[in-house]
């Protein structure tokens, strides 16, 4: 009897077995499972994708407003720096001005006062103009650069070598490491 017991449980679980593999409501909620399995997956992927995205973008909005800063800064330390261009270009042509002025030889003794004084507006209107930042570009004697010199005229001059500025006809100036006006210079061939 006990063998009996056993191939009827046998056979229940065959049956079983047999039964749940033949049954298609299993069958189907396997399939179900797997295709909500399938679909959370790329919608897993799908939202990376778009996290990526949102991260290369938001790195490139941080990049941009860090070169929007840096840009920023220099052009207002530009600014700062050359803030007296347009007034020491202006005020040039008096500095050439007293210079010529200057230059002219004293006729009697009342005129030494008046270039004295003349001389002293002159000094202090330089050293304001040199306290900004501005130089003079050296010219006669040295070798002549196309950057800080105009040639306006050539000599042949056996005193000097090539390429060699003779004579200045107009001083230049710089401002800080800016050219704004350069020197009017006769070179020597």
């Amino acid at each position: 009897m006990v063998q009996e017991e056993k191939e009827i449980v046998e056979q229940e679980e065959v049956q079983t077995d047999e039964a749940v593999e033949s049954n298609p409501s299993e069958e189907k909620v396997q399939t179900e499972e797997k295709d909500e399995l399938t679909a959370a997956n790329e919608t897993i992927a799908e939202l990376q994708a778009k996290l990526a995205e949102v991260e290369n973008r938001a790195l490139r909005a941080q990049a941009d407003f860090e070169n929007y800063r840096r840009r920023t800064l220099q052009e207002k330390e530009a600014a700062n720096k050359y803030r007296a261009q347009n007034l020491v270009t202006d005020l040039l042509p008096v500095l050439d001005n007293f210079e010529r002025a200057l230059k002219v030889e004293e006729a009697d003794e009342k005129m030494a006062p008046f270039l004295q004084g003349m001389n002293m507006v002159y000094r202090q209107l330089l050293d304001a103009m040199t306290t900004e930042g501005l130089e003079v570009v050296e010219a006669v004697g040295k070798e002549f650069d196309p950057y800080v010199h105009q040639a306006v005229m050539q000599v042949e001059d056996s005193e000097f070598a090539s390429n060699t500025v003779v004579e200045e006809f107009q001083k230049g100036y710089k401002l800080k490491d800016r050219v704004i006006r350069p020197s009017m210079v006769k070179v020597n061939q």
